[in-house]
């Protein structure tokens, strides 16, 4: 890095000469620009006085090298960016001419068919009058019997089985056997996941998928083996037996175990054949398929409280990919005997789209995030390692799914009702369930807590977004949680001092939110609980602890069709440890119906909420008035206890009416978040939003033009409506705050929640100093009584945290009062320009 001169110092100025910068100066620049990539004015200066190696070079020319910096910073991601671009769409180029082929084959194919039908259909008459065409037809159906192979149990007869299923899964994989269409909601490209698509008319329930994945074949094989680690619903798999196969590939006899999604279903168990082989042209395939009795092979008898569900030929088709990675198809096709649940849950026993989404897909995920943790640091920054942070989600999701299903053989056995029949108790005290608990010690004594105790029911849901009802729950937990019952789940581990920071975002006396990870494509995330000020006895009263509960969310993404939303928290110690004792708890909520739910992500019930012109307009309204006014779902609740085991009667009694009572507040809110609730309580309200809105965005555009001299809109805005849908898509990050001691924000547009990582429901539960570094906050302070005497003020940029704890970088911030109709200040509106995630 260069630099002008004046004295022939180094890193001093001069008429135009340049020099560069010392080693030493470039290693304190850069572990500077580490810490604050774009430090403020004020900051460079303290940055020169704190390092005596950088004292002789001007500020200005600090400016330069950061900005130079940055500049670096960019093009190195964006080459990295576009390179990463170029392998995807060729993979995805070489995709796509594979499926152009294949519906050209597909063509062919009902061309030739359409052919034959007409030829048999001409021959019909004449088969009538000719006795010799039946018998040729018996003589076809004869020579067609004798095509296969007998098949038994012998080594020879399963692998005549898994070659009839190789041939059959390919010709699912790439050829015509079944007629795909593109999944509604997902758009083949660089960014997508990968090409997604379901059946049309075929028996059972099918999905495929074809992408890109940064590994090699055979390591996507072994993951995608471990169906347990990446298939939340997947309880087991058990390998019964191996055969190895004369062309070096192997046959597995396996029972699988799957878990019921909801209490008003029984589990689903399959008995398969898999196997793994390699192609003539290096690609890796593991395909399976279920044993039936008509297939001779070997058996394996029903097993208590499972259906025997049937794969049909499903697995994986691994190429090696040019340049590293792998390009995969998946092919998943199942009969799920839909008869054996209620009329109700059908629907999600005979869609597809709920296929592709909890298990096509979900593999496809498994791989991406596996490659970017391979291609980036393996520790994160709390200093967990991925796989780690991975196995503490899985363990909550598999305790919930455990506490749903209460399997018999785990040592589940069930109470009896207090004459409602709507919350089933469950009560476990076997030792493994114990011992998974980790019970033998709390508080640093022996524990005396020897069961554990499991209410949980299920409800069906009408006209309220799965997603939205679940961000709800999370931000607003003060709705339906009670501090009492955290603070007795949490007395079962052990809580000591805890030195996590994280942004709050509720009013549990606070709730506090503190990320650990999310996957590639953001949707399931880890995250801690900080519920402070909670007396967990009587004698605490005085003294109030911490709560700590690790939490899994998954499912938040509206767009996503056929997506499960999951919330699921355990109490956790303050220490946090990597086998911490888990006991689950949590909310399951599946939409029944597949439509797409389109609906603006930021509903909620205050006055910001009346915007409603999101991404999709009021669109929300329209399209459940256009799928008949009724999008069902179904929401599963499951809570668990320990207990000591005299006070069973006791606890089961509170656990009963505990979860009695949150029934009653998620129906009252899923009435408040429903669509038809805010149409027949809108009043006059306008398409676009409330007048309320509308004359705050007035407000905030005026009072801009009168302090800045310039219009903050571009010319044409004209009307309440215009105006207020033109701010809400305006490219910076627009806020309101109050004019309080302790500001809390009260309206954002898009461009702002996206900068904050929020919602409008959680948006005033965000304090303005939580947004802002040390740094921030100090200039905030000193630039605040300006903004207040002369009306504006224009911040250098800086850095500030979402409320997800996330840094965002910004060029400049200016801030403004918002003067109402009586030109007294209403608010303060701050505007960041250029903002993006560091």
């Amino acid at each position: 890095m260069a630099m002008s001169c004046k004295d022939g110092k180094p890193g001093s100025l001069d008429n135009g000469k340049y020099v560069r910068y010392t080693p030493e100066q470039v290693e304190a620049l850069e572990r500077l620009y580490h810490e604050c990539p774009k430090p403020s004015s004020i900051r460079r200066q303290q940055l020169i006085r704190e390092c005596p190696i950088l004292s002789n070079i001007e500020p200005k020319q600090i400016k330069v090298w950061f900005q130079n910096r940055r500049c670096r910073e960019k093009q190195r991601k964006e080459a990295s960016r576009l390179q990463a671009v170029n392998r995807k769409l060729t993979a995805m180029n070489k995709l796509l001419m594979e499926e152009n082929d294949r519906l050209q084959k597909q063509v062919s194919q009902l061309v030739y068919e359409n052919g034959c039908f007409r030829q048999h259909t001409q021959n019909a008459t004449l088969a009538t009058k000719d006795p010799s065409c039946e018998s040729a037809v018996m003589s076809g159906q004869q020579r067609e019997t004798h095509q296969h192979p007998p098949r038994d149990a012998s080594p020879a007869g399963l692998l005549s089985i898994a070659e009839e299923t190789l041939a059959e899964f390919l010709s699912k994989a790439t050829g015509t056997a079944v007629e795909w269409v593109q999944m509604p909601g997902m758009k083949p490209g660089p960014d997508s996941i990968g090409i997604i698509a379901i059946s049309h008319g075929c028996p059972g329930v099918a999905a495929r998928a074809c992408g890109l994945v940064g590994l090699e074949p055979t390591r996507v094989a072994e993951l995608l083996k471990d169906r347990p680690s990446w298939f939340h619903d997947c309880r087991a798999v058990d390998v019964l037996n191996v055969l190895p196969t004369a062309n070096g590939g192997t046959i597995e006899l396996l029972y699988m175990q799957l878990y019921a999604p909801t209490t008003l279903a029984p589990a689903r168990d399959f008995w398969l054949l898999r196997y793994t082989s390699v192609l003539e042209d290096g690609s890796l395939v593991v395909c399976e398929r279920s044993l039936k009795n008509t297939q001779n092979g070997p058996s394996m008898p029903p097993v208590q409280h499972f259906v025997r569900a049937e794969m049909l030929p499903s697995g994986y088709l691994i190429r090696p990919c040019e340049g590293g990675g792998s390009i995969i198809h998946i092919v998943d096709h199942m009969d799920l005997e839909p008869w054996s649940v209620p009329e109700v849950l059908r629907p999600l026993y005979e869609s597809s789209t709920v296929l592709a989404q909890k298990t096509t897909m979900a593999a496809l995920r498994q791989l991406r995030q596996i490659a970017q943790e391979v291609s980036q640091s393996n520790v994160t920054g709390w200093g967990r390692r991925p796989a780690a942070l991975r196995a503490l989600s899985q363990r909550l999701s598999r305790g919930f799914n455990d506490a749903v299903n209460g399997f018999t053989d785990e040592g589940w056995s069930m109470m009896g009702n207090d004459g409602m029949d709507d919350v089933t108790i469950l009560v476990n005290s076997s030792p493994d369930k114990l011992m998974g608990l980790n019970l033998s010690f709390a508080n640093g004594f022996p524990s005396v807590s020897n069961a554990v105790l499991c209410a949980k029911a299920s409800m069906l849901l009408q006209n309220v977004p799965p997603a939205i009802l679940l961000r709800f729950l999370r931000e607003h937990r003060s709705e339906w949680a009670d501090s009492s019952i955290d603070a007795y789940s949490a007395a079962v581990v052990k809580v000591g001092p805890c030195s996590l920071r994280g942004s709050r975002v509720g009013g549990f006396g606070s709730q506090v939110i503190l990320p650990l990870a999310h996957t590639v494509e953001h949707e399931e995330f880890l995250e801690v609980i900080k519920l402070e000020g909670i007396a967990q006895s009587p004698e605490d009263a005085l003294m109030p602890r911490d709560v700590f509960l690790l939490q899994l969310c998954s499912g938040m993404d509206e767009n996503a069709v056929g997506t499960c939303a999951e919330l699921i928290f355990a109490p956790i110690d303050a220490s946090f440890a990597d086998d911490a004792p888990l006991l689950p708890s949590g909310f399951r909520i599946i939409p029944l119906d597949s439509g797409k739910e389109a609906s603006s992500p930021n509903r909620t019930l205050d006055l910001a909420s009346a915007l409603e012109i999101g991404p999709a307009g009021n669109k929300a309204s329209n399209d459940y008035s256009a799928a008949g006014g009724c999008m069902r779902s179904v929401m599963t609740i499951a809570f668990e206890f320990a207990f000591e085991s005299h006070l069973q009667e006791h606890v089961a009694s509170m656990a009963r009416q505990y979860v009695r009572s949150i029934i009653s507040s998620v129906q009252r809110v899923a009435l408040a978040l429903s669509p038809s609730y805010s149409g027949s309580h809108a009043g006059l309200r306008t398409p676009l939003g409330t007048p309320e809105a509308q004359t705050l965005a007035r407000w905030i555009c005026q009072s801009y033009r009168v302090y800045m001299g310039v219009e903050l809109l571009k010319s044409g805005s004209e009307g309440g409506e215009s105006v207020l849908k033109t701010l809400w898509h305006h490219s910076d990050a627009i806020m309101c705050c109050s004019l309080k001691a302790l500001p809390v924000f009260t309206f954002a547009n898009q461009a702002g929640l996206d900068m904050l990582e929020t919602t409008l429901v959680a948006l005033q539960d965000l304090t303005l100093e939580k947004i802002f570094d040390e740094h921030g906050r100090k200039t905030l302070c000193t630039e605040f009584p300006q903004i207040m005497q002369q009306g504006f003020a224009c911040l250098q940029g800086g850095i500030c945290l979402s409320s997800m704890g996330r840094p965002v970088s910004y060029e400049r911030a200016v801030a403004w009062k918002v003067l109402n109709e009586e030109e007294n200040a209403h608010c303060i509106c701050f505007m960041f320009v250029n903002w993006s995630f560091v």
